[in-house]
């Protein structure tokens, strides 16, 4: 440890009657704001228990409608339609020791801190992992650079060539989103836009600036929301996938896909290596794309 500074020819006590102090307080650390839970529903998280878990999700069959003409004889169908599995095969754990030489600091309870900040930065990794895999998800006619159902010619960027933004056209990405989103028959309600901080800054910048963005004074430290344009609920995120330059848009809706989440252990326990106590932590994971008509996806510059 340095003392503090002492005249030529005196001694420093520093180390022997001196003591050191342990400070009571810990330094907070900041989080990437997590989204997941505000994108994707979780109509099966209370089905699954552990890694391996299947859950077998039974959809609507598309019945087809015919001409009909006066005593014809009818084509009758068996509608079916497969069913879609959510399956529970990913997770994210931690481990780490508190050696029994640390007690010194037995007036921070140094477990508890470290299972709250494991807990967020694997939230943190979940969403980044499930963001980057939803994107290649995505309908067909909802992405590109021809994007649409019925027009076919609104353009999202696509990899390699993006749609550059600037404050000028950032709100017509927007609506531009909002209407291929309105062409494949997407509900207008609860529809959201997870967007990087700089497109952010943009908008605040654009023709509508702050006015027009309802959000609350609360809500973007929890999961990032910054407001509402054109139907959709702006989430701001610094786990979009990103290549380069290029940013990753996505928009939709909450029927898009489903996601489902378990912490499915955490415990404490003696090391047998060293003198110390162990905390651990496993989360287990899934999703399925069930709606990717619900999904949009956007590839920008900024």
């Amino acid at each position: 440890m340095a003392g503090f500074p002492v005249t030529s020819g005196r001694p420093s006590y520093a180390g022997n009657f001196i003591p050191e102090i342990w400070s009571g307080k810990l330094i907070e650390n900041f989080y990437d704001a997590t989204v997941l839970s505000a994108i994707a529903n979780t109509d099966y998280e209370g089905e699954i228990k552990s890694h391996g878990d299947t859950v077998n999700i039974r959809t609507i069959p598309e019945l087809t409608i015919r001409s009909y003409t006066k005593g014809q004889t009818l084509t009758v169908e068996n509608p079916d339609k497969p069913k879609l599995q959510l399956v529970i095969d990913k997770g994210e754990y931690f481990a780490a020791v508190e050696d029994d030489v640390d007690k010194v600091q037995s007036d921070i309870n140094l477990m508890d801190q470290w299972s709250k900040d494991a807990s967020e930065r694997m939230k943190i990794q979940i969403d980044t992992n499930v963001l980057a895999n939803i994107v290649t998800e995505v309908a067909t006619t909802n992405s590109g650079l021809t994007a649409g159902r019925i027009s076919g010619d609104i353009d999202l960027g696509v990899a390699g060539t993006p749609e550059a933004l600037t404050s000028s056209n950032v709100l017509s990405f927007i609506i531009n989103t909002g209407t291929v989103l309105d062409e494949a028959n997407c509900p207008e309600s609860d529809r959201y836009m997870v967007i990087p901080a700089k497109m952010a800054g943009m908008i605040k910048q654009s023709d509508l600036k702050d006015a027009s963005l309802a959000g609350d004074g609360t809500s973007i430290m929890r999961n990032g929301r910054i407001g509402m344009i054109d139907r959709f609920t702006l989430y701001m995120s610094h786990n979009l996938p990103k290549s380069g330059s290029e940013y990753s848009v996505i928009a939709g809706h909450k029927k898009g896909f489903t996601f489902a989440s378990q912490m499915t252990e955490m415990e404490t326990l003696r090391s047998t290596t060293t003198f110390g106590d162990i905390v651990r932590g496993l989360q287990v994971y899934g999703y399925k794309t069930v709606k990717p008509e619900a999904l949009a996806l956007g590839v920008v510059t900024l």
